[in-house]
Formats: structure tokens, C-alpha cells, sequence
């Protein structure tokens, strides 16, 4: 017996439901009333500034602790001791300070030199940190942008905006080690809208890092810039910031 089958199309198939495109927010610069900003590799290039900060810190070791420095001198050896110290200590999760502070003594510890040496030595790292070369766009921006809204500075780093000169701009700023918590945890963006007496909906996250600005921007209920200056990709699927731009200037220019 042969079976033959009918190719053709039934007439009573119910209509399918239409798909629907995700469409990605888009900015409303009507709806914002504050600014929050990332610092590191958003106002200035972080690496070159760490790169420096270690070379000060070595050449103050030289000086006071030359068995630590001939340790140190040694590649990756301050970054294999400050993985060392975060495996150890993650109390210092959200204190850069203190991570690097303890990794400076430990350091000394290893190389039988006085670990009260410590604070001094990162003393003269850290004054180094805070010596910041902006990206040519952020202090036009940052006039631009606090002229029209009070901004608030939001950092997982150790700079502190009073000592690289740009204090003037902010009306607070929040650290990790300061707040206890750090990006991407919603509550120090929702304190940096407190700060200014706004609701995080009326806030513009302006940042970096695709996770911790982002993202945590977003799941905090900002607006958020992604500031992508390096041309990454999004990896994050279908939720994507509000806006994406390659500089500052090209952020400012939303408001005509």
C-alpha cells in the first residue's frame, strides 16, 4: 500500500505571534538631575599612573629597604604578592589602600626587612597615585557637565578627587573602602543619588568597565554611559546601556 503525504499548506493553522524586536534603551537627558562618574580609565588612564606609583615605591625601597627592593625589582613580584594578600585577607576586598599597604609589608616580611616600613613606603606610592594625567576630554567635560547637574564621583579605586585637583567639580564622592561596598552592589550608586537628594532614576552613570558601570548601573536603576574608549565589545547579550560613546566629548554633545 503506498502512503502518500499532502505537501500542501492547511488553510487552519493559527496565525503565529508577531516577534518582537528587543529595542535597546535609549539616553533622556530630560530625565536626569544628577551625575554620577566613574574615575579610573574614565577621567584619566589608570595603568601608567600604577606603573609609575611602583616605580616610586621601588626607588623609596632602594633607599630604606634595599633587600625588599632586590625582591621586588623582580617582574610581577608586588602583583603575584597582591593576589597573595586578596586570597588571604578578603576583608580588603573593597580597600585598595589596605591591600596594597599590607603587600608593601609583606613584602618587607619576606625580604627580612622591618615591616613597620610599610606605611611609609606606600605613603610615597600613594602620593604618586594621586598625580593623575586626565584624558584630553575630561576636564571640559567635567566643567560641561557640573555646570549643569552636581556630580558625584563613584570609585572601587583609591584616588581621592580633593588630592588629583578635580575636588571642585563634586558635591560627594563615594569609594568602595569608604562605603564598604563597592560597584557593581546597587547600594553605593543608590547613595550617590541620596548624596544629591535624587532617586536613581533621575541619575546618569556615567563609566568604564561594561560590568561594574555599566551593568551595575543599570541594576541599580540608572541611565548609564558606557564609556568605551578602546572600541570593546558588548558581551553583555541584549541589555545594553542607554548610551554608548568613545570619549566624553562625544557624550556631552547629547545636549546639543
Amino acid at each position: 500500500m503506498n502512503t502518500s503525504f499532502d505537501d500542501t499548506v492547511p488553510t487552519d493553522w493559527p496565525d503565529e505571534a508577531p516577534v518582537q524586536a528587543y529595542a535597546p534603551p535609549q539616553l533622556d537627558v530630560s530625565k536626569i538631575k544628577a551625575i554620577s562618574l566613574d574615575l579610573d580609565d574614565t577621567l584619566w588612564p589608570i595603568w601608567p599612573i600604577i606603573a609609575r606609583a611602583e616605580n616610586v615605591l621601588l626607588s623609596w625601597l632602594a633607599v630604606h629597604a634595599p633587600q625588599a627592593a632586590e625582591l621586588a625589582a623582580t617582574p610581577q613580584v608586588l602583583r603575584h604578592l597582591r593576589e597573595e594578600m586578596f586570597r588571604n585577607r578578603p576583608d580588603l576586598a573593597n580597600d585598595m589602600s589596605a591591600l596594597r599597604r599590607e603587600s608593601i609589608r609583606l613584602l618587607l616580611a619576606r625580604a627580612d626587612e622591618d615591616p613597620a616600613l610599610a606605611e611609609p613606603a606606600f605613603e610615597a606610592f600613594f602620593a604618586e597615585r594621586q598625580r593623575v594625567a586626565l584624558y584630553e576630554d575630561a576636564l571640559p567635560a567635567l566643567a560641561f557637565l557640573s555646570a549643569r547637574y552636581p556630580l558625584v564621583a563613584v570609585s572601587n579605586g583609591n584616588a581621592d578627587i580633593q588630592r588629583v585637583g578635580l575636588g571642585a567639580y563634586f558635591k560627594a564622592a563615594f569609594s568602595a573602602h569608604g562605603f564598604g561596598e563597592g560597584k557593581p552592589h546597587p547600594r553605593i550608586f543608590h547613595a550617590a543619588a541620596q548624596a544629591v537628594g535624587v532617586t536613581a532614576d533621575q541619575v546618569l552613570h556615567i563609566g568604564d568597565d561594561a560590568h561594574l558601570d555599566a551593568i551595575g548601573g543599570m541594576n541599580a536603576g540608572m541611565q548609564v554611559a558606557w564609556l568605551n574608549r578602546e572600541g570593546m565589545d558588548w558581551t553583555y547579550g541584549e541589555r545594553q546601556p542607554h548610551v554608548t560613546v568613545s570619549g566624553l566629548a562625544a557624550l556631552c554633545a547629547h545636549w546639543g
